[in-house]
């Protein structure tokens, strides 16, 4: 691997942004694509399946060569606004399918250490917490704490850093009341549509822990479907 490849792949890394190393195998020569580049529209379809996947793969080209796709995605990340019992839920089951997962709480009775032991959590204000650590496209944002001023400004902050996954809990009266706030602080019809609410699949989810369940599905399903940057 060339110098400069390897150091754009590890500038990408450290960025949170998907590139991908491809090499001919008859000839050596190789080329890093960085997500949003299209450097080669020839293979956008198995670069998209890849980068999607997150698997490196060898691709036949019609031409006769052979490829060697070797993905970089970041690992996806669930930033959780609200520590209540569904995020106790949905942390554990997180870790199963190998998602990171962050708690964010002001409120420092629920964002305690006997509640989420071993889950990354802060108890503190998400404008103060995401100006830390931003969000990105790699990013689903879930939020949770049925309270205005705990979850309209993440909300916001996930619309605009295209985040790949934003869903809110509340009924839909809740969500309409949340869309006029949204709305009269300049947040467009288009974006406030790819908020997902009432968070989580339809499956009729009663306890927490099904709610869980359903915020789950709606995430990996939007993870690996999700449109490829170009």
């Amino acid at each position: 691997m060339r110098l400069d490849d390897l150091t754009r792949l590890n500038e990408a890394r450290r960025a949170r942004r998907a590139a991908m190393l491809i090499t001919d195998l008859r000839s050596g020569e190789s080329v890093v694509e960085l997500e949003g580049e299209n450097a080669r529209p020839d293979l956008r379809e198995a670069i998209d399946k890849a980068y999607r996947s997150g698997k490196s793969s060898l691709l036949e080209t019609e031409d006769g060569r052979r490829l060697f796709l070797n993905v970089q995605v970041p690992p996806p990340h669930i930033v959780v606004i609200g520590a209540v019992h569904i995020s106790q839920a949905l942390a554990e089951m997180s870790r199963v399918v190998g998602f990171d997962i962050r708690i964010i709480d002001p409120r420092t009775a629920f964002a305690t250490e006997e509640r989420f032991g071993g889950v990354d959590h802060v108890a503190d204000w998400p404008e103060d917490a995401l100006n830390v650590r931003p969000l990105d496209p790699y990013t689903a944002l879930v939020a949770l704490a049925h309270d205005p001023k705990i979850d309209d400004f993440p909300l916001i902050a996930a619309l605009r850093a295209d985040c790949f996954y934003v869903g809110a809990l509340g009924s839909r009266k809740t969500h309409a009341r949340r869309v006029e706030r949204l709305m009269a602080v300049g947040v467009t019809e288009a974006e406030i549509g790819r908020i997902e609410a009432p968070v989580g699949l339809d499956i009729a989810a009663q306890s927490p822990a099904e709610i869980a369940v359903a915020v789950l599905g709606s995430v990996i399903g939007a993870f690996r479907k999700r449109a490829i940057g170009r």
